[in-house]
């Protein structure tokens, strides 16, 4: 088969690495990809939300499955083109990916059937939303609306920090027509979870739980990030709250789907709070988790390409999932500044010096100059060890760090505290 991966994230790197060991593969090509991928995969020179290019390429290559990394794609509806013309892409279609390209949709639909969720309204002027926090009191919490590359999330203690936030949305239009509505919502305590799911219209079966770390700095100090690091299975995952998941969120959501005519087939992402009054949905995501899936796939023991085609063909039933019992731990290594403004073209050494079975480099934003390694984007790279537990993965994790560098690089030293 040949395989298309559309991103260029450490999640597609993840996500090539896992397919390159199926048997039924034999290339794969990721648009527009990094450095990191470059051993075993080809990186064509198509950007992601260039979705009409992107079909005319797997036609011309005769790709046999597309696989969708990134939302943005999904949102601009690449699935319904590809299916229009007899290509076979996973990920959900257009209307499917709202849940996750629309905030507001979301918690409505939540609302709409019950799932457990928190307080919210949805705003669109300046003036309207800081009525709305201030009704809501503090901490609260203010969403864009849009797609904003896991950085449109702000958690407001006071008003000052709400009337700031509101500011960067509605008067600078710092998120442009993902800002043109914020959804605020209640500030819920707890622990948080992320629960993966493979659905395929009609049967939903969830992945192993991970624990994402958003914030920028030890702690969960500044502000939110794509993801800082990742760990799985998650200490505390209790087979009730599984239960509670299952029976609550989970299968009902799928129920929902079906009731609203949405024939959702690829990755259902559940952001989860572990509240005192029972597991809460955060949001939802349309696709594999970036950084989740570099601690998922390198313990998933099935065959990645052939559980995607059983999601495409409705046959996920007859899928049972098997994963090593070792835990996994991704610390990110990002560019000094990120999120915010952060200088790129350093150079990257060290990588040569990780040599282990038990580890997993995963680039993010890398580029290859003249065989030489830069960075080329805010998270740089997705360093992922394998341990009997916890702490000695979170051990292999950290010395594979220690053996890396380029200026300015920044990462937590929490990650599976």
């Amino acid at each position: 088969m040949k395989v298309l991966i559309i991103g260029s994230g450490g999640r597609e790197a993840a996500i090539a690495w896992k397919i390159g060991q199926s048997a039924l593969v034999n290339e794969i090509f990721v648009a527009p990809g990094n450095a990191g991928v470059q051993p075993f995969a080809e990186c064509v020179p198509i950007a992601a939300d260039d979705i009409q290019k992107l079909m005319e390429f797997a036609e011309s290559k005769s790709i046999d499955l597309t696989v969708v990394g990134t939302e943005i794609p999904l949102v601009m509806g690449i699935a319904d083109l590809f299916e229009k013309n007899g290509l076979k892409i996973f990920g959900p279609k257009k209307k499917a990916a709202l849940l996750e390209g629309s905030k507001s949709f979301a918690k409505r639909f939540m609302k709409r059937h019950n799932i457990p969720t928190g307080e919210f309204c949805v705003c669109s002027s300046y003036d309207e939303a800081m009525k709305s926090v201030v009704a809501f009191g503090f901490p609260v919490v203010i969403k864009v609306d849009g797609l904003a590359a896991g950085k449109g999330v702000s958690i407001a203690n006071d008003q000052t920090e709400a009337e700031k936030v509101l500011k960067t949305v509605f008067l600078d239009k710092s998120f442009g027509d993902a800002g043109r509505s914020v959804v605020i919502e209640e500030f819920l305590n707890g622990r948080e979870l992320s629960m993966l799911c493979f659905v395929d219209g009609k049967t939903i079966v969830p992945m192993e739980g991970v624990r994402d770390y958003k914030r920028a700095f030890d702690g969960d100090k500044g502000p939110n990030t794509g993801g800082m690091g990742t760990l799985s299975p998650v200490e505390g995952y209790m087979p009730e709250i599984q239960k509670e998941f299952e029976d609550k969120i989970m299968f009902p959501t799928l129920k929902a789907l079906k009731e609203e005519g949405i024939d959702y087939r690829g990755v259902l992402y559940f952001g989860l709070m572990l509240t005192d009054e029972g597991v809460k949905v955060l949001e939802f995501n349309c696709r594999f988790g970036d950084p989740e899936t570099q601690v998922l796939l390198p313990r998933m023991q099935n065959d990645l390409v052939k559980v995607m085609l059983s999601v495409i063909d409705e046959k996920l039933e007859e899928q049972k999932l098997c994963w090593d019992e070792r835990s996994a731990v991704c610390v990110i290594m990002a560019s000094g500044g990120y999120p915010g403004n952060y200088e790129k073209g350093k150079r990257i050494v060290g990588l040569e010096n990780i040599e282990s079975e038990d580890l997993c480099v995963f680039h993010a934003g890398t580029q290859n100059k003249g065989g030489e390694l830069y960075t080329a984007g805010g998270r740089v790279l997705g360093i992922t060890a394998l341990g009997k537990d916890l702490n000695e993965a979170r051990e292999k994790a950290y010395q594979a760090v220690e053996q890396i560098e380029f200026e300015g690089a920044h990462y937590r030293l929490d990650i599976g505290k």
